[in-house]
């Protein structure tokens, strides 16, 4: 089968714009537990967007600087970062830069922006005021937060319209939802009354394991039509791709686990055409 086949044919973005005015789309992805594979997939997602013919942008938010490093950065080289633009408002366009998709990178000089932040007026729309100039230039902004519910992530659930939270496929991985659902629902009451979860991933599915398919169901019965239908399987494509400063879709486009990212690029357009047509 050519590759021609296994790709998706592209959806207009005529499709998902109000009339003649551009309104982009701002995607947080969270989960306070670690190693959910938040940052496997912004990237990939995003750029299953952008072979849809969407503009996108991938936030690195997370002091690791994960996001940065899967597109061939190194955080400890990089001199401005969004350190710079949450603490001291330089334009977030001078630190984007051009890769499978757009990224505004991260630097371990990140780590400090929480302490310094807690002393700012306003200091949860920091990336919100950021992302103001620059957001009709993309049609999907796609935020990679850090393993906490500290203030760069508020300050991301500020920004962002929903959340789509990878959940790991074990019991002790979906405990953690009950607690990011509290962080979201006071910061509706006090900062974004929009905000919600827009999707839930399952991600490390193993089809093998009895465990990891009770934890489907406990999440279906908990979340309902919220669990995205994809399930991210584990497969050793995810770690070999970041050596390579790519995404598994550039790195193996035509294996399972590029599929898998086409399939939930599919899912989550299609809900943000219901949600247009609603």
């Amino acid at each position: 089968m050519g590759l021609s086949r296994l790709l998706p044919r592209p959806i207009t973005r005529a499709s998902f714009s109000h009339g003649s005015s551009h309104v982009s789309r701002v995607i947080a992805f969270a989960n306070q537990k670690g190693g959910v594979a938040k940052t496997t997939t912004t990237l990939n997602l995003g750029v299953a967007f952008k072979e849809q013919g969407f503009k996108v942008l991938g936030i690195d938010l997370d002091p690791q600087g994960n996001l940065t490093m899967s597109q061939g950065w190194n955080p400890d080289e990089i001199e401005r970062s969004m350190y710079e633009v949450l603490v001291h408002q330089l334009p977030i366009e001078e630190i984007i830069r051009p890769a499978e998709i757009d990224i505004a990178v991260s630097s371990i000089d990140l780590a400090g922006a929480e302490l310094v932040l807690t002393s700012m007026i306003g200091r949860e729309r920091a990336l919100e005021r950021a992302l103001r100039p620059i957001k009709d230039r993309y049609d999907y902004i796609l935020i990679d937060t850090p393993p906490s519910l500290g203030l760069l992530t508020i300050n991301a659930l500020v920004a962002c319209d929903g959340v789509i939270v990878p959940v790991q496929c074990e019991y002790l991985s979906l405990r953690g939802l009950a607690q990011l659902q509290n962080t979201m629902s006071m910061i509706r009451e006090n900062l974004n009354p929009n905000v919600d979860i827009q999707g839930i991933l399952p991600t490390m599915f193993d089809r093998r394991l009895l465990h990891a398919r009770e934890a489907i169901e406990i999440l279906k019965e908990n979340f309902g039509d919220l669990v995205y239908n994809t399930r991210i399987r584990k497969t050793v494509r995810f770690a070999e791709a970041p050596v390579k400063g790519q995404s598994v879709l550039t790195y193996d486009p035509t294996s399972e686990a590029a599929m898998l990212y086409r399939d939930l690029a599919k899912e989550v357009l299609n809900g943000a055409k219901a949600r247009e047509h609603a």
